[in-house]
């Protein structure tokens, strides 16, 4: 039996934004409809719910030349922060008071401030969900794992473009910093 104190637990719903859900297709369909179920579990067991998005102000300027994964981005109009496709897609769109980080990188936790966040509320656990697995799920496991949090990976609230990443991610690598398993398994200790 998994034993969660919703008051030291966050659930993170990352990159869950139209343009990557739409780019996913299919293979996010089933995910979003996970991490949606768990976000409203979460919010009924008292337990902190944080959208993270990947966003950029008109122009790019925090995206270097150099950074082969965002220049691509860059000047193309995708992600600047309130335009359409940028936005969180419905089913996960945040409620009152819910904070939306907006992160600049791979990572949930590079360069923004979800570190004093957690911090403040004094949340020493997190449940991950997000697209993509390859991305922002295994960025921010590796980053929240050396920060010494509690770590739960939803892994049929997450995915990826490749099903076989997808796979050797959340059974081979995940399971060395974070306990991995799936939405149902997981709703019993949010009440659900």
């Amino acid at each position: 039996m998994i034993a969660i104190e919703p008051k030291r637990t966050a659930l993170l719903a990352m990159d869950f934004q139209t343009e990557i859900v739409a780019r996913l297709g299919q293979t996010a369909a089933a995910a979003v409809e996970r991490a949606a179920a768990l976000i409203a579990a979460a919010r009924r067991a008292g337990v902190e719910v944080i959208h993270v998005v990947v966003g950029f102000r008109p122009g790019y300027p925090e995206v270097s030349p150099r950074n082969v994964a965002f220049s691509t981005i860059a000047g193309t109009g995708r992600f600047v922060t309130g335009v359409s496709g940028a936005e969180i897609a419905p089913p996960m769109r945040p409620a009152d008071g819910e904070v939306v980080v907006v992160k600049h990188r791979v990572s949930a936790f590079a360069g923004t401030d979800l570190e004093m966040i957690l911090r403040a509320k004094g949340i020493d656990t997190l449940i991950l969900t997000g697209l993509a697995t390859s991305g922002v799920v295994l960025s921010t496991v590796r980053a929240a794992a050396d920060s010494d949090h509690r770590l739960f990976v939803v892994k049929d609230a997450c995915a990826d473009a490749d099903d076989e990443v997808h796979r050797v991610l959340t059974e081979k690598l995940f399971p060395r910093q974070a306990a991995v398993l799936a939405a149902a398994e997981l709703a019993p200790a949010l009440g659900g």
